[in-house]
């Protein structure tokens, strides 16, 4: 972090500088820290740049010239959704700086930060990593812009780029480096991208529109990317289908010219990359945007995912396919450096927001096969899970008891990106490295997935014997429909592991949205529920559930939102706080909110078409849907519910959703409930669970609602016409 500290090593200087844009946490929640520690242990002399100045390159000199290269990251968090809201806002705080100040680093961070680097020392090799680069590796739609912008390669202008948990990736070039090799020379790691002109010699092209045909899905081909993992004989099954399939729309279709595709056999997947649309073609056309995000999507299996090569200009952009994932031995290892598990001293007493949600939390996992459109941690962290022994868990707990300042014997989480999904795996190795499902568990779980739980509920009962260990609670999130397969984890989880409150996420109510997000319908909620009312009930405890719920994903119309507020007022749910939904680089929801066109089927002209709450007006109703409990949205949803023709839900009885106005209640431009105690009070985002009796309705999916009023109908012509120009 500073030459004082260097001197007191005795370096003359560094063979690394990691350049990063959060405050420096030496902890192994925060990947810089792991990083670190990693090419620490394997002999080099790494320091740590951390929220540089920008605005010239003399922080950059602070360290002096590194030997090997300067690795450039923007932190946890993607730059610009650090920056600004889903309403495009800026955020007053940064929850990954000390003393929660915003502005400690720019917009689009990694790109900044390489050519200051560049700037420092010319010829240091600068090679970039964490999320943000791996969200934009290849061409994106940027939200912020509303344009697609280019990889981060070119924009960068470095000489590499590292795409999901690069641990192994970053060894082998330091190593190779260290041994004298050029950075330019380094083309075969697994999980590196790079610029390059032409394909070597050796390598055979497949065009990505040969792979998964753009045309009219009217006319269908067989599809290379078919589903080969639900029997033993999928592969003959599931391709008879589709011949059948096709078969039958040729028979019954006027005359048609069919196109036939000779495709290479028995490629070695070594040597054969696809070719994408190049970015200037995804910048003309939404429907080849869509199928460029559909193809990098199906390929990002370690087991099957070939090199991709995107053209940019007179030079492509290479990726090497995705990194195998950790073994439980090497993923142990991460957690078994030094860390002083605090921030940097010269933080003084400043708060880091972040570090104090984690002090006292443990990963078990990372990955995730969840598959939800909106979420980045598969493009990110792969949708292999990965997880650390038993052992290494238990070692971590006590490590935080004996080491952490202000440890009362309480463990925050033992969790990751999911809180259940620890030791779940394909039932078979041969069918996870054949499979391309975008998910394990959509539109239900996959029969060749293991879930069992019982590694996991020994682990919390191992983990609540530790001595010193009071309690030990799971914050992170609950994907219920997994746990519902295995009722002896829920009443483990319910009996002894919620702290009062328990996170889950519904997402939505309604079908439409919940297939455009990959999520299980609202039956498999009624059904976590029951289990969870049960195990409460028979603990003695009153708990709570915490749903949450996203508003303007695409696919989202006004009616489907006003379902979802029938059915928080069923069930008595007042959220307070709700998430608008942004448009992260490379996921699919971002494609659908882009082009329009629905990535997780066939892409052609033809395809569903998909709209989306884009201004401001629409996407502030669709949030005071949720919201519905409060004045301040009362008078837009009138106007909405007027304009969709159910004034029946206007009214001044607990049946209707919203009042009639009310001059006492409602002052534009203020929060005049709020003043009356009528907006705040009691809007907690929870569902009491009764100990004695639950007198609350069950509700069923499609049930009128206790209002009495049916569910919202999707009114004619509410759609807008297809834009001819995609």
């Amino acid at each position: 972090m500073s030459r004082d500290e260097m001197d007191d090593l005795g370096w003359d200087s560094c063979d690394i500088i990691i350049v990063t844009g959060d405050a420096y946490v030496d902890h192994p929640s925060f990947g810089m820290a792991i990083i670190g520690r990693l090419l620490e242990s394997q002999g080099f002399r790494v320091g740590i740049i951390s929220q540089p100045d920008w605005r010239s390159a003399d922080d950059f000199c602070k360290l002096g010239k590194p030997n090997l290269f300067y690795g450039i990251a923007a932190g946890n968090m993607d730059s610009m959704v650090n920056h600004y809201t889903a309403d495009r806002k800026p955020r007053s705080d940064d929850a990954y700086t000390a003393g929660a100040k915003a502005g400690k680093r720019p917009n689009r961070a990694t790109v900044v930060y390489a050519q200051r680097a560049r700037e420092a020392y010319k010829g240091v090799p600068v090679i970039i990593g964490g999320i943000e680069a791996s969200l934009r590796r290849i061409a994106q739609y940027d939200y912020w812009t509303e344009k697609v912008r280019r990889s981060i390669l070119p924009d960068s202008k470095a000489d590499m780029l590292l795409f999901g948990n690069a641990e192994r990736a970053i060894v082998e070039v330091a190593h190779r480096l260290a041994a004298g090799e050029k950075i330019g020379e380094i083309t075969d790691i697994r999980g590196t991208g790079f610029m390059r002109q032409g394909v070597p010699e050796g390598w055979t092209v497949i065009d990505s529109t040969d792979l998964d045909e753009v045309g009219s899905i009217e006319h269908p081909d067989s599809n290379p990317y078919i589903d080969t993992t639900q029997t033993a004989d999928c592969d003959k099954n599931s391709q008879q289908a589709i011949d059948d399939e096709t078969e039958a729309k040729l028979n019954s279709a006027a005359a048609q010219v069919i196109h036939f595709h000779e495709r290479p056999k028995k490629l070695d997947r070594t040597t054969t990359v696809i070719r994408l649309p190049s970015h200037n073609q995804v910048v003309d056309s939404k429907v080849l945007y869509a199928h460029a995000s559909r193809v990098f999507h199906l390929e990002t299996n370690p087991g099957n995912a070939r090199s991709l090569v995107q053209m940019h200009g007179k030079r492509d952009v290479w990726l090497n396919p995705p990194p195998q994932p950790l073994s439980a031995e090497e993923f142990d290892g991460l957690f078994e450096f030094p860390y002083t598990r605090r921030p940097h001293p010269s933080y003084g007493d400043l708060k880091i927001p972040a570090y104090d949600m984690i002090r006292f939390s443990v990963n078990i996992m990372r990955g995730c096969f969840g598959g939800c459109t909106f979420c980045s941690i598969t493009e990110h962290e792969g949708r292999i899970i990965q997880s650390r022994s038993e052992d290494s868990v238990i070692k971590e707990i006590e490590a935080i008891r004996d080491n952490v300042p202000g440890f009362t014997g309480n463990i925050s989480d033992l969790g990751g990106p999911t809180a259940n999904m620890y030791r779940l795996s394909c039932k078979s190795n041969k069918i996870e490295e054949s499979c391309r499902r975008l998910s394990c568990v959509y539109p239900g779980i996959c029969e060749n997935l293991n879930t069992n739980h019982k590694p996991l509920t020994k682990l919390y009962r191992r983990a609540r014997k530790i001595e010193g260990v009071k309690r030990i609670f799971i914050a992170s999130g609950l994907r219920y429909d997994l746990a519902v397969t295995d009722p002896e984890y829920v009443k483990e989880l319910v009996t002894h592991h919620v702290g009062g409150r328990l996170k889950i996420a519904p997402e939505h109510t309604e079908h439409s949205t919940l297939s455009k997000m990959m999520k299980p319908g609202i039956g498999s909620y009624y059904k976590f529920k029951e289990l969870f009312e049960k195990y409460s009930k028979e603990a003695g405890k009153e708990q709570y559930l915490i749903p949450y719920f996203i508003s303007s994903h695409p696919g989202t119309t006004d009616e489907d939102m006003l379902n979802l507020a029938l059915w928080l007022k069923e069930n008595n749910f007042k959220p307070d706080q709700v998430q608008g939904f942004i448009p992260t680089p490379m996921a699919l929801a971002s494609a659908m909110y882009h082009s329009e066109i629905n990535p997780l089927k066939k892409v052609g002209e033809a395809s569903e078409h998909i709209d989306s709450a884009r201004d401001a007006k629409s996407r502030r109703l669709h949030k005071a849907f949720l919201r519905y409990h409060d004045p301040d949205n009362w008078q837009m949803i009138r106007v909405a519910l007027k304009r969709m023709g159910r004034t029946e839900l206007i009214g001044n009885t607990k049946e209707h959703l919203i009042p009639e106005f009310n001059a006492r209640l409602e002052k534009r431009g203020g929060n005049a409930g709020a003043k009356n105690g009528q907006a705040k009070k009691g809007n907690d985002f929870h569902h009491r669970i009764k100990t004695k009796a639950n007198t609350q309705s069950k509700g069923k999916p499609g049930a009128k609602a206790k209002t009495g009023f049916a569910k919202a109908k999707p009114v004619k012509n509410s759609r807008k016409k297809r834009s001819s120009n995609r």
